[in-house]
């Protein structure tokens, strides 16, 4: 009778047996796995299709209200519309959540909301909001930056200046924020005549030697000569874009022939005929072209903070935030100006 069943004594069928219970194991436990996922994707995307199209306000109430979700979820959910620029379904999400939601994160939706609100360029909301947060914390950093940005894109200068009180008391650096509220108070100012901007924004520059962009563009088109006067040759780089649109009038040749990258700048640009090569490339080709090109610099911004791009001159990142920040990059490109004024004169 043995004989029959000897194969249960071969050591080689009880090993056949044990990989056959392991495959069956990770057989069933992968497929599982899988229909799991799928189940779980399709109640996702159930839920997430309610916010294709954005919910009423009593929608939205009862959603939150309705605990599917926690708070902290819905805080991520309205995040990921703000990151996405759809802040119209963030901000009634944080509204909502300040309305049926607890009050432990309420101080940080209210925050988010007002930076929505700014972002939205909805400012006079934004600033309720951060006041309104300021009113109960005022020792609250983040919520006075905003505050001041809210002031400084409504222009209002003064009250800007004001938020510096309570930042300095909480030993934050304003002196460059201070700096640059100053300068464009004086910009903006109707009361002060140019002159007087221009002697104000110098007296600011000597000061701390920065905004050399901001001063310089308005002191270079007001008074060029004053602005040769008083420009410190090291941030000529900077000021590329300032100079290299400068009119030939207005240059000042003392200064320009003492420095190498003025004389290699105004070379370029087929003024003048004082170098005959440069190290930066762009330079270095337009002085070679020697005119027999229609090319011309274009330029372009790097905020040295948070390195976005951009194609103008700023003081202020519009991305992060921080001022004076701008680095320049120089481009060959094709100079329109020239075709334009050519096909002018096709006409005459």
């Amino acid at each position: 009778m043995d004989m029959f069943f000897i194969e249960f004594r071969d050591p080689l069928f009880s090993i056949i047996i044990f990989f056959t219970i392991i495959f069956i194991i990770t057989f069933f436990s992968y497929w599982w796995g899988r229909y799991r996922r799928t189940q779980d994707s399709k109640h996702l995307d159930r839920f997430l299709r309610q916010f294709k199209a954005l919910p009423s306000k009593d929608e939205l109430q009862v959603l939150i209200s309705s605990g599917e979700l926690s708070e902290k979820s819905w805080l991520l959910l309205a995040n990921s519309y703000y990151k996405n620029g759809d802040y119209e379904k963030s901000i009634e999400i944080y509204n909502e959540i300040l309305n049926v939601g607890s009050s432990a994160n309420a101080k940080e939706t209210m925050f988010l909301l007002g930076k929505t609100y700014f972002k939205a360029g909805f400012l006079e909301r934004s600033k309720q909001i951060f006041l309104e947060i300021l009113k109960s914390s005022p020792r609250t950093p983040q919520a006075l930056h905003y505050l001041l940005l809210v002031y400084e894109y409504m222009r209002d200068y003064k009250s800007a200046l004001e938020v510096l009180e309570p930042l300095d008391e909480l030993d934050e650096d304003i002196a460059l924020e201070r700096a640059y509220l100053q300068v464009l108070e004086i910009l903006s100012s109707a009361q002060r005549s140019e002159e007087q901007k221009v002697a104000d924004l110098l007296e600011i520059y000597q000061e701390n030697h920065q905004l050399s962009y901001t001063i310089f563009e308005y002191i270079f088109r007001i008074d060029a000569k004053k602005a040769w006067e008083n420009l410190d040759i090291s941030k000529s780089e900077l000021l590329a874009e300032v100079l290299w649109s400068c009119d030939v009038k207005k240059l000042n040749l003392d200064i320009i022939s003492k420095n190498a990258f003025l004389r290699e700048l105004y070379s370029a640009r087929g003024n003048l005929k004082l170098a005959k090569g440069s190290s930066v490339f762009e330079l270095d080709i337009l002085i070679k072209l020697n005119g027999k090109a229609n090319a011309t610099l274009s330029f372009e911004y790097i905020c040295s903070n948070c390195k976005s791009v951009f194609p103008f001159a700023f003081s202020r990142c519009s991305a992060c935030h921080a001022i004076d920040t701008a680095m320049v990059e120089w481009n060959v490109s094709k100079d329109y100006s020239k075709d334009f004024g050519e096909e002018n004169n096709s006409f005459q």
